[in-house]
């Protein structure tokens, strides 16, 4: 295709082994430049250190790219801004009067990451894609705090989300779930599927792992995010004890960020442990024998199922946590919605080596055939085609 200018808005710095969404942008930055296209990238990042960390990554001698920091939230003018435009509050005033000096010039796709970016790009959507994640609205965020104030958050969310999805007429989403949530809410809109791409040659996989004298049973992610912390709580609750008893000398492990802080009520739990705030996940994905993700509720593509799948940890989840991935259950994963299925699975798998590496060898190849970078990418470069024709 013709090579285009593109104004790329990402609210979270392309760091590979960033957040969920960071591991994607750094994919499609990457991809998107070494296709030839001009691209200037906006990108929202925490603190300095995250502008030194992308500056390394992307030199400026290859990369367009303008990073920011998140102003602080003050005044009167600040809450209103907020109620008017829900998340807004991460671009600061430099980035947008940046994008709107470069909107001013010939660009080809303004391209907003996350749906929350749209509200930069309501005023351009002709020429406007925005990527959806997840919705807030599926994924039952503050459902479980019925406070006045968590009711005006869920509200003014909810609210947002509706405004948001009905001004475009072109988005891109992760899932057919996805698609059918935003075409019930603004049917004139052309929808596209593209998964997210995540980079193989991060992910180091061992043909044949080493099996652990005492199993792990694992979950790994951020427990500050509803769909996580709901899948840990399931997981303490109703399904460890039952797998406990069957497996007595399994363990369970639980890695990731604010786990010890969000699961301090648990810590009594036979055999388990907890570890919060790692510098690494991968040693413990690949010290899992069985990662078992089951979340109550959850939007989107999961990057700690996909990063298990690419890594060769085994998963037993539901079909919220294999969304977006053509997933079958006894193939690529054990895939099932009740607790007694749940556990039936992990077991099985806990007691079965050879199982075990057939499905890691499955899952792991399937996800190099669906979300390698260059499929997603290209994915991409044709939704743009579509959007200027």
């Amino acid at each position: 295709m013709k090579l285009l200018r593109i104004l790329l808005l990402m609210p979270v710095p392309p760091l590979p082994f960033g957040s969920a969404a960071a591991r994607w942008f750094y994919v499609l930055l990457k991809g998107l430049v070494e296709r030839g296209h001009r691209v200037t990238a906006f990108i929202v990042c925490n603190n300095l250190e995250e502008i030194t960390k992308v500056n390394t990554l992307f030199p400026k001698s290859d990369y367009d790219m303008r990073c920011y920091t998140i102003p602080k939230q003050q005044g009167l003018m600040s809450k209103i801004d907020t109620l008017q435009r829900p998340y807004s509050y991460v671009f600061s005033s430099e980035l947008r009067q940046d994008l709107a000096a470069e909107l001013a010039k010939p660009y080809d796709i303004l391209h907003c990451e996350i749906l929350w970016s749209g509200w930069l790009g309501i005023e351009h959507r002709e020429r406007a894609v925005v990527n959806v994640h997840y919705l807030f609205s599926l994924d039952h965020t503050f459902k479980h705090d019925n406070s006045l104030k968590t009711c005006l958050r869920r509200f003014i969310s909810d609210r947002a989300e509706q405004k948001l999805l009905k001004a475009f007429p072109k988005i891109i989403t992760l899932s057919e779930r996805l698609a059918k949530h935003i075409n019930q809410i603004n049917p004139q809109a052309c929808i596209y599927r593209v998964p997210l791409g995540i980079d193989f040659s991060l992910y180091p996989f061992v043909e044949q792992r080493q099996i652990n004298r005492q199993p792990i049973v694992g979950l790994i992610g951020g427990f500050n995010w509803t769909p996580t912390y709901s899948a840990a709580e399931r997981l303490l609750n109703r399904l460890w004890p039952e797998i406990k008893r069957r497996v007595p000398n399994a363990k369970l492990q639980i890695v990731g960020r604010f786990a010890k802080d969000a699961l301090a009520a648990f810590t009594h739990v036979e055999d388990l442990e907890i570890h919060q705030d790692v510098p690494d996940t991968v040693p413990y994905f690949v010290n899992t024998d069985v990662m078992l993700y089951a979340p109550l509720a959850g939007s989107g593509m999961k990057v700690k199922v996909m990063e298990a799948f690419a890594l060769g940890t085994p998963v037993v989840t539901t079909s919220d946590g294999v969304e977006g991935i053509p997933a079958c259950d006894g193939v690529h994963a054990g895939i099932c919605e009740d607790d007694r299925g749940l556990i039936e699975r992990t077991v099985e798998l806990l007691n079965n080596p050879s199982l075990q590496q057939e499905r890691r060898l499955k899952a792991r190849h399937l996800l190099e055939s669906y979300c390698n970078p260059q499929i997603t990418v290209e994915q991409i470069e044709q939704v743009y085609r579509e959007i200027l024709v």
